[in-house]
């Protein structure tokens, strides 16, 4: 995936894995981003930057957590 471009769809999902395995618990801040940059083949830049449009523009699941205190 690292090799082209990717679609607003799939740096949705991406940043969807990372809040969801964060979330968890499971794994640290750390082991987390390790575990999303191997399983979507991308760099920790990539993923960085995934991370911070997905914060600005409160893609899923942060708009859920909106919605369901609104």
């Amino acid at each position: 995936m690292a090799s082209k471009r990717l679609t607003v769809q799939q740096r949705k999902d991406i940043f969807r894995t990372l809040v969801l395995t964060q979330d968890e618990g499971q794994l640290s801040v750390a082991d987390s981003f390790q575990a999303v940059m191997k399983q979507f083949s991308i760099t920790e830049h990539m993923l960085k930057v995934i991370q911070d449009e997905g914060i600005e523009k409160e893609w899923p699941p942060l708009d859920e957590a909106v919605q369901a205190v609104g």
